[in-house]
């Protein structure tokens, strides 16, 4: 079983080249678990601000995940997000590395990659609880070890968000093409289980024609905001697809963009004083729910089943 694991990583560096450094890395100041055997021998240069520091892939991923999902969360849900995390980054590791950071596989921007939370960030804010919600994120990474989603036998881009209003997005319904297993599916959280699930915001009306011509100088935005808006479409899984806005239609996305958005299922309501939003939901909509996932950890769902439920046609396997 050694002999084949070590063979199997051999040629996971042979086919994607030097981002795959299977020599022992020197260890991070992060906590580090012996439990793994996979994670722990594959070293990534990590950009941290000016400085790129040579991390374990088990290092690194505890630091996403704590960065990126509430260490409360019942433990299969943060197993479904290491174990996504992991499919993500062997995924962008097969693209090559980023104009944005040249000189390193990923960085600890989460414009750019993922969120990160280092060990010593994370003991001031978890405070007291640092201690049990570190050893839950460890042990998500350590019993997910080497574990990814894969499509036709690749690791695939495990995007995910925060929460969704029923149903997730299809990447063609945010981004410029589909991925056959990013597509819309269910997704069972609700305003009992998410904070802010609901939120609203209200523009006056200077506030959204300045906001609004900036993004669009041609956009006709004479009288008052009830003359601009008109006629609002949604795709399938319930989100804006375009509103009529000063004779275009401009799409949902760049809408959340543009007023800020937790996220692109919303409705309109324009008056002579300004506009108001109304937004269900928090985040881009693909893929993986991670408050979706934790209400199916909740129902007894493994990680492996929260990760086949968000991604279509997956299967579970070594990297």
């Amino acid at each position: 079983m050694k002999k084949t694991a070590a063979a199997a990583l051999v040629l996971t560096a042979l086919l994607f080249g030097s981002a795959y450094l299977l020599a022992p890395a020197s260890p991070s100041s992060d906590t580090e678990t012996s439990e793994t055997k996979w994670d722990k021998n594959v070293t990534l240069s990590i950009k941290n601000g000016a400085k790129v520091e040579q991390m374990t892939l088990e290092s690194y991923l505890i630091g996403v995940v704590r960065g990126e999902m509430p260490a409360s969360f019942e433990l299969e849900a943060l197993k479904a997000q290491a174990a996504a995390e992991r499919s993500y980054i062997y995924y962008q590791l097969s693209k090559g590395r980023k104009e944005a950071h040249p000189d390193a596989d990923f960085c600890t921007d989460h414009t750019c990659c993922s969120a990160y939370l280092s060990e010593a960030d994370a003991k001031e804010k978890w405070a007291s609880d640092f201690l049990p919600f570190n050893a839950r994120v460890t042990q998500a990474v350590a019993d997910t070890d080497g574990q990814v989603a894969l499509y036709n036998g690749a690791p695939i881009l495990a995007v995910f968000h925060s929460s969704s209003a029923g149903k997730t997005a299809a990447a063609g319904d945010v981004w410029s093409g589909d991925l056959p297993y990013l597509a819309s599916v269910s997704s069972p959280e609700s305003a009992e289980n998410v904070p802010n699930y609901y939120s609203t915001v209200t523009f006056s009306a200077e506030e959204a024609r300045q906001l609004l011509l900036a993004a669009h100088p041609e956009l006709k935005l004479a009288g008052t905001p009830d003359k601009w808006f008109g006629d609002v479409t949604e795709n399938g899984s319930g989100r804006v697809e375009t509103v009529r806005i000063g004779g275009a239609d401009i799409e949902g996305t760049e809408v959340r963009t543009i007023f800020s958005l937790r996220s692109a299922c919303f409705t309109v309501a324009a008056d002579a004083e300004g506009v108001t939003f109304r937004v269900t939901g928090y985040g881009h909509g693909v893929g993986m729910s991670q408050y979706g996932a934790n209400q199916l950890a909740r129902e007894g769902k493994t990680w492996q089943e929260i990760l086949e439920w968000y991604y279509t046609g997956v299967t579970i396997g070594n990297a």
